[in-house]
């Protein structure tokens, strides 16, 4: 049997593409692939463009070569004293913008305050693994949350019993005019023909002096002005709030930064020690005055005093100022309940001034343990300065500011003179 002849060796030819791959079947992987694929896509930057550049803290550098000894001494006297020249023109520039933007200082001041009170509720839930920018999204969004409840609920009760106030206001004053103490001061000094000379005299000014007439369309303008200003005031507040919030640790950093690289460690830990305290007293002071209000509250409605939720507002307010302000608030409402009867604002007034004994010794501790201690003399020192300098917001931020020199006093100038 003969095996066949080969035949002619052919030469390999081009590669055969393959034909179109057959459709997989659709399962949950190729679906879950494809959505994926699409969050990916979607996630994607758009083309051309660039993140947002911002104003970063520059990075520390490393050591550098000692500067020579300066000799003292004044080596350039024209130039030393041109500096002091224009040194001083800069301060009182400094001075006079500062006296001519009052209002802003203000704001800035205010919103400063408040982000150094809420940074600590961010902190906390930084330290629960939330992001920064969540945290203080979760911060403003309970704040917006609160700040929308008391507007529903409490507004409108609080605006209904400032009309009954204002409508009992002149009941009162007749009341007052026949009591017998006013009967007898009448008889003593003449107030009550005092009055009504002022009276017609105002009345008659009214109908023909046109001064008169264009100051109370002044005063209504100024009015409106005044309103017009307190709203921008709030929003610029709030817009500031929100970003100093949020920007906290970057103008920390740029403040630690403008301080000498020897002392940069420490001015760091003094730093962060007074914004700590600064921020813990404020979440300090809001939750006693809450508290103050809320059994101001409870007191009211158990002994029957009127415009209970007006007062209350009344009463928060006055407790942000520290040591006299809860017993303000209790002259204030024991005063208004005396129009209801001594039965009612003795047993109101009982119950309130024992609360703030009880208050002084056990709940604020507990509450301000956190927060920076100062002593009672430099309280009263710092409230009473800070309300003549700055009025309320003055007094409000009297203590914090007095707290803050306090760590400075015993952590730098103490050590400093025990080290002579």
């Amino acid at each position: 049997m003969t095996s066949p002849e080969p035949g002619p060796a052919r030469e390999p030819g081009p590669a055969r593409e393959p034909g179109p791959a057959r459709p997989e079947p659709a399962g949950p992987e190729p679906a879950r692939a494809r959505r994926t694929h699409a969050v990916d896509r979607f996630l994607r930057p758009l083309p051309g463009a660039r993140p947002r550049r911002r104003f970063e803290v520059p990075p520390e550098l490393g050591e550098r070569p000692a500067r020579p000894p300066q000799q003292p001494g004044l080596v350039r006297p024209v130039q030393t004293g041109f500096l002091l020249a224009v040194g001083v023109g800069l301060a009182l520039l400094g001075w006079w913008v500062l006296a001519n933007v009052g209002p802003l200082v203000g704001w800035v001041v205010t919103a400063t305050f408040l982000a150094l009170g809420l940074e600590p509720l961010v902190r906390w839930l930084e330290a629960r693994s939330v992001p920064r920018p969540g945290a203080v999204a979760l911060v403003v969004l309970g704040l917006a949350g609160a700040l929308a409840a008391v507007i529903t609920l409490v507004v409108p009760r609080i605006v209904a019993e400032a009309a009954q106030l204002a409508e009992r206001v002149p009941p009162l004053v007749d009341d007052l005019l026949a009591s017998r103490g006013f009967a007898e001061l009448d008889a003593r000094f003449g107030v009550h023909d005092s009055t009504e000379q002022w009276l017609q005299g105002l009345s008659g000014r009214v109908g023909s002096d046109s001064d008169l007439l264009g100051g109370l369309f002044g005063g209504v303008v100024g009015l409106g002005s005044v309103v017009l200003s307190a709203v921008a005031g709030t929003l610029i507040v709030l817009a500031l709030t929100l970003y100093f919030l949020a920007s906290l640790p970057v103008m920390t950093q740029w403040a630690y930064r403008l301080a000498p690289a020897s002392r940069r460690a420490r001015v760091q830990e003094l730093g962060d020690r007074m914004l700590r305290g600064v921020g813990n007293y404020v979440v300090g002071q809001a939750c006693v005055a809450l508290l103050n209000a809320a059994v101001a509250l409870a007191l009211m409605l158990i002994t029957g005093v009127p415009f209970a939720a007006l007062l209350s507002l009344v009463v928060a307010l006055l407790a942000f100022v520290p040591l006299v302000g809860g017993v303000l608030a209790g002259i204030l409402v024991s005063l208004v309940a005396v129009t209801a009867g001594w039965e009612t604002a003795v047993p109101y007034a009982i119950g309130y001034f024992t609360y703030l004994q009880v208050e002084a010794y056990f709940v604020s501790p507990r509450i301000m343990r956190r927060a920076v201690a100062v002593p009672g003399a430099i309280a009263v020192i710092a409230v009473a300065a800070g309300g003549a300098l700055w009025g309320v917001l003055g007094a409000l931020i009297a203590i914090p500011t007095a707290a803050a020199a306090l760590i400075l006093v015993r952590e730098v100038f103490v050590p400093r003179q025990d080290d002579r």
